[in-house]
């Protein structure tokens, strides 16, 4: 297979199965979520978001190669930070603010769904014990990123009154940060999966990535949404507000 030809069947993965076709995310968007959807969904994306940079640590850690590590270094200072300001974490805590919700309550950890959490630690597991190409390519969802961020961004505006610049500074920044890490790790995979073996690896990996993603929703769709079944443990609407 070319590197056409395998960056076009990994772009075919994300045109079927990344979550931007799932149906939380229509109704999110379109403004038909109620206020306590909306935070139970920003609740349990903090599990997502935590455990990004500690998946870039676990993967860093692994790195025999110097100037993977200096590359890929930047995507844990994305999410962390400066030690005063600034990161997509303390970003997400604003959009929790606006939501009305504690941000210390969010970043607590408490009430995430247990399937929102044990996707989460699956993809963690995944980065840390895969061979380094299946790792690269889970990271590769982000080709799809800013298409859902910008719907997301401009669907927000539109319906919801905590919307702003300042509440979905997350996103916009994401719409410049995603491109550049994935240009990296898309190059990285289609030189180094030059086997037919190991070009099924990171396409296995790639779908991987996308149930991950697509089970959080999952998990909130059936506790918050249709099924109103929301387990022992996960938040209630009224706990954590600010």
């Amino acid at each position: 297979m070319s590197r056409e030809s395998l960056e076009e069947r990994l772009r075919a993965i994300g045109a079927e199965r990344y979550h931007d076709k799932h149906p939380f995310h229509h109704k999110l968007h379109g403004g038909d979520c109620t206020p306590d959807q909306v935070r139970a969904w920003v609740i349990n994306r903090w599990a997502y978001q935590a455990a990004i940079p500690m998946k870039d640590a676990a993967f860093m850690s692994r790195c025999t190669d110097p100037a993977m590590r200096r590359e890929w270094r930047s995507r844990i200072e994305d999410h962390d930070g400066g030690v005063d300001e600034g990161g997509g974490i303390r970003r997400w805590l604003k959009l929790a603010e606006a939501v009305g919700l504690d941000p210390d309550y969010v970043a607590s950890g408490r009430g995430i769904l247990p399937a929102t959490q044990f996707a989460v630690d699956a993809y963690v597991h995944y980065v840390r014990e895969k061979p380094l190409l299946q790792a690269v390519a889970s990271s590769l969802t982000e080709l799809f990123a800013p298409k859902i961020h910008e719907r997301r961004i401009e669907g927000l505006l539109e319906h919801y009154d905590f919307a702003n610049p300042d509440s979905l500074s997350y996103f916009r920044k994401r719409l410049t940060e995603a491109p550049k890490d994935v240009a990296f790790g898309l190059k990285w995979v289609l030189d180094h999966a030059d086997t037919p073996e190991k070009e099924d690896m990171a396409c296995e990996a790639l779908i991987f990535k996308t149930n991950v993603l697509w089970a959080q929703l999952d998990a909130l769709w059936g506790a918050y949404v249709e099924a109103d079944r929301i387990p022992p443990g996960a938040w209630q609407p009224g706990e954590g507000m600010a």
